[in-house]
């Protein structure tokens, strides 16, 4: 039967409902909508780290995401927590030299985003101008456990320089300068950055001298994530000619890590809050240098490397981050329809066509029977039987859509010929018994 009634469309109705509610599961597992806060794992108060967990912070608070900051003992400790997925924390800052993507699998890098600067000071009594000569001496080198002292013991110890051999003290950048204006340690080898004051009293100091890496290019060889930089003269300070020489420093990049699992809308903003805080010029950077997107020790995300490529998407452009996630399952369930309808826009209606065609020769298998039967010998109830037949196809042939008019008329035009043939053969066959009394009573008169 190819009517359709009140119950089909309500069956139509309902296959619809069912699609469009499993398609709306299926796209909120697959296109997700973003957390409204998360947990930045940064580094102990007042440090650089936590700073630059602060500008981050500011920056997405625009796009209403809210981030806690995670105080922490530094990149060390970070990469724990990135690594723990019980831990909750799927943002850490760390730095180069403290792991890499075999032993952190699970973790992808939003790309290098400044330098970690390493300084040497000793006491200006003391001419050291070689990491060799600081054997057997009392050197600061960071917080036991700390990212700043995985890296100077890596590299003092390929210069000979060890606990064995030397008093390596666990020592804060504060504490060390102390130690050192009291002599009681003879250097300091930590990680300060450019903007912090304590640099500037550092390199102002009279009784103190910073010591370049004369042999920095080969540490950089032998460390990959090493950076050989040089500060120049004056830099620092112009008028009064800080530092009075050229340097020549060592440094590890900071680098943003996220772990795999991370919604991707997050990557996106925390990319474009790295590019507003780390993509202007300095002392050691042109303008635009970060982020860099070459890391030797995790890949990069994608989702960043776009970003930093091409900038914020169409939709990120315009829309709120809440709004975009909901534009992209309508645009996703958009293109799947697309996707299943045009198809069906071209079988459906070929299906449609063999499915008549096959209804039309069940009739016309059904009329020729009539036929053949009408050639034969028939009692009026057969006869009967058959005109009831015939009304059963004409009737079964009205249901043909008009678009197939052609087949109707094919069909009605049989049936009409059978109609007359069978009502003639049953007037026949009834006024048969009436001439064979006829010719009775005339034999019976001769």
């Amino acid at each position: 039967m190819l009517g359709f009634n009140r119950w089909h469309v309500l069956k139509g109705l309902a296959a619809i409902l069912c699609i469009v509610g499993i398609a709306s599961l299926a796209l909120s597992y697959f296109i997700p909508a973003p957390p409204s806060n998360f947990t930045i794992a940064t580094g102990a108060k007042n440090q650089t780290y936590e700073a630059i967990g602060k500008r981050y912070q500011e920056i997405l608070a625009r796009s209403h995401i809210g981030v806690e900051l995670r105080l922490t003992n530094g990149a060390v400790d970070n990469i724990k927590l990135l690594n723990d997925p019980a831990s909750g924390i799927k943002v850490g800052i760390a730095r180069g030299g403290i792991s890499d993507s075999d032993r952190s699998p699970d973790l992808l890098s939003l790309g290098l985003i400044n330098y970690q600067i390493y300084w040497i000071f000793h006491r200006a009594t003391e001419t050291l101008d070689d990491l060799r000569q600081l054997k057997g001496k009392r050197i600061a080198v960071g917080p036991l456990g700390s990212g700043e002292r995985m890296t100077t013991e890596k590299i003092l110890g390929i210069s000979g320089v060890n606990s064995e051999n030397s008093t390596l003290l666990s020592l804060t950048t504060q504490e060390a300068e102390k130690a050192l204006n009291d002599g009681q340690i003879d250097a300091l080898f930590l990680p300060i950055a450019l903007d912090a004051p304590i640099l500037l009293s550092l390199l102002k100091n009279p009784h103190l001298r910073p010591m370049s890496f004369t042999e920095a290019e080969a540490l950089t060889r032998i460390f990959p994530y090493l950076v050989r930089l040089v500060l120049p003269r004056a830099v620092i300070g112009f008028e009064a000619i800080v530092p009075a020489t050229d340097l020549i420093l060592l440094a590890t990049p900071n680098i943003v890590l996220v772990r795999k699992d991370i919604h991707p809308a997050l990557i996106g903003l925390l990319a474009q809050a790295i590019v507003e805080v780390h993509g202007k010029p300095g002392i050691f950077q042109k303008t635009d240098e970060f982020p860099k997107l070459t890391d030797p020790e995790y890949p990069i995300s994608s989702v960043a490397a776009d970003f930093y490529k091409n900038g914020p998407s169409f939709l990120n452009k315009y829309l709120p981050i809440g709004i975009v996630t909901h534009v992209q399952r309508l645009l996703a369930a958009m293109f799947a329809l697309v996707a299943i309808v045009l198809p069906l826009y071209n079988w459906v209606p070929k299906l449609y066509g063999w499915i008549v065609h096959r209804y039309m020769r069940k009739l016309h298998r059904r009329l020729r029977i009539i036929e053949i039967k009408s050639q034969t010998q028939l009692t009026a109830s057969q006869i009967v039987d058959l005109q009831t037949e015939l009304e059963s196809i004409d009737r079964a042939a009205g249901l043909l859509p008009m678009r197939h008019s052609d087949l109707f008329l094919s069909v009605r035009g049989s049936v009409n010929s059978a109609r007359t043939r069978l009502a003639a053969r049953l007037v026949e066959v009834r006024n048969r018994p009436a001439k064979a009394a006829q010719g009775v009573n005339l034999k019976t008169r001769r």
